[in-house]
């Protein structure tokens, strides 16, 4: 059968002045066998992918790739070993594309020399962020210096995603639906420089997060701004580190989403008095409350019920009386019955008698 043209001089553009070849909205369904090697960037876009196989790039012939940009190709899948064969690439694009499939083996089993992923609207499916954490946790990326993933819907980060990452400059999760980061652990990012958190939907940040960022010595750019801030009692904390730290980026825009009396309203300008506090927010303090006035009340029903024993002391000993000597009586009725029916003299009496 006729293979279709996938060459690199009938769907791409080869610029060996750059060093640059370019496939855009070629239809291509697999990486062109014939690169030519001087090539440093490759950037295949629009076209039908699918799969990126292991030996999808010819080994040893691409010595010098170092940026390769496989964005929005309908790629749902990248197999082990799929990028183990370029020794020299710093930089992967696989942004807009809707992965199902992500092999936390794709560079191989050592390590790679990445320095920059970008993964923007690329991680949908839940098995393929946790194929992404499994990957980043094994230490096959240690040298990523940059790490972009925004767009994904992310509600949730799994736990130690970030852990193995010490040359991470730049981390972006900007424009997701991040609820929460209480189990996300930025220890180890000794190189973290810029975090972007924005356009998220983080009501609060706990004390916890606030000690992690106060830690990292190099972070001094933190976004976080269009998140829907809750201000109340919980947030007094993030509050006070907002007055005191300068690694937040506009912090003076930052504004409180809920309740509606506080809409609008800039987390700077806010103070305790701004708070309504009269309900406790901290749901363990809350149960432990219940649990103590729970307690008192038993107590002081038991101090009553005993009470009303000691007051009545007198009437409830004749009320045992009473009840001992009925049942000392029925106890002789069941001991006379049990002896007539025991003697056979009496029995036959008993028997004439009824006669």
């Amino acid at each position: 059968a006729q293979q279709p043209p996938d060459s690199c001089q009938t769907l791409c553009r080869c610029l060996e002045a750059v060093k640059t070849v370019k496939c855009v909205d070629g239809n291509l369904t697999a990486v062109p066998s014939d690169l030519p090697p001087y090539v440093r960037t490759l950037l295949i876009t629009g076209s039908r992918l699918a799969r990126l196989p292991a030996g999808a790039f010819p080994a040893q012939r691409l010595p010098h790739l170092s940026a390769l940009n496989l964005s929005d190709n309908h790629l749902r899948a990248v197999e082990a070993g799929a990028l183990a064969t370029l020794p020299a690439l710093r930089q992967l694009d696989l942004s807009g594309n809707p992965l199902v499939s992500l092999s936390p083996l794709a560079f191989g089993e050592g390590g790679s020399p990445l320095e920059e992923l970008a993964l923007r609207g690329a991680l949908r499916d839940q098995g393929v962020l946790l194929s992404l954490a499994a990957m980043l946790q094994s230490g096959t990326l240690r040298n990523l210096s940059r790490l972009e993933l925004a767009d994904n819907g992310l509600l949730l980060l799994p736990a130690g995603m970030f852990t193995a990452l010490p040359s991470l400059r730049q981390l972006d999760l900007s424009n997701n639906s991040l609820v929460g980061l209480w189990n996300v652990s930025f220890q180890g990012l000794g190189q973290l420089q810029s975090l972007d958190l924005s356009g998220n939907s983080l009501s609060v940040l706990r004390n916890g997060t606030l000690s992690q960022f106060r830690s990292l010595p190099a972070l001094r750019r933190i976004a976080l701004g269009r998140n829907t801030w809750v201000c109340d009692c919980a947030i007094e904390d993030l509050v006070a580190w907002l007055k005191e730290s300068d690694q937040v980026e506009g912090k003076e825009a930052l504004t409180c989403s809920y309740p509606e009396k506080m809409l609008g309203k800039a987390l700077l300008k806010m103070d305790s008095s701004d708070l309504d506090c009269s309900v406790p927010v901290d749901l363990p303090s809350q149960l432990q409350t219940s649990y103590v006035f729970l307690g008192i009340v038993l107590a002081l029903i038991g101090a009553i019920f005993l009470l009303v024993l000691y007051l009545n002391r007198k009437g409830i000993k004749k009320w045992m009386h009473n009840i001992r000597d009925a049942c000392r009586d029925h106890m002789e009725g069941y001991h006379y019955r049990y002896e007539i029916n025991a003697d056979p003299r009496l029995t036959n009496l008993s028997s004439n008698s009824d006669v």
